[in-house]
């Protein structure tokens, strides 16, 4: 498979990140706590593009899923039903496999949050 066409980009040799953190254990923590990791680690981190975009999806995605959470619960019974019982493992599971990603060192993209992420950052530049 071509690099161009691979959504998995990986990034070559380990570096350090502004925080003194190697960019995947930072990438890896900007998911640890949900949105709030992720808006420290975009506050934190000026430079390295990696974990930026990793901060950002983060916010991106766990924001969407505490916002669809909170709808959800307003919405008498098939509401309640979906918060509790399908978006609690599901947000467990994006949580998991961005984490393994980010540590592998890949820039993972989930399909509608990661081209959100990278133009959100492109026009904070």
């Amino acid at each position: 498979m071509e690099a161009g066409n691979n959504p998995e980009k990986m990034t070559p040799t380990p570096r350090k990140t502004s925080s003194g953190l190697e960019e995947n254990v930072a990438g890896l923590l900007t998911y640890v706590l949900g949105f709030v990791t992720g808006i420290i680690f975009l506050l934190i981190e000026k430079e390295n593009k990696f974990v930026r975009f990793h901060a950002m999806q983060s916010i991106v995605v766990f924001g969407a899923f505490f916002v669809i959470s909170l709808v959800l619960n307003v919405v008498p019974v098939i509401g309640t039903i979906v918060s509790v019982v399908i978006l609690p493992p599901l947000s467990l599971i994006v949580w998991i496999v961005l984490m393994v990603k980010a540590y592998q060192r890949k820039q993972y993209k989930l399909p509608i949050a990661g081209d959100f992420s990278e133009n959100q950052l492109a026009k904070m530049k």
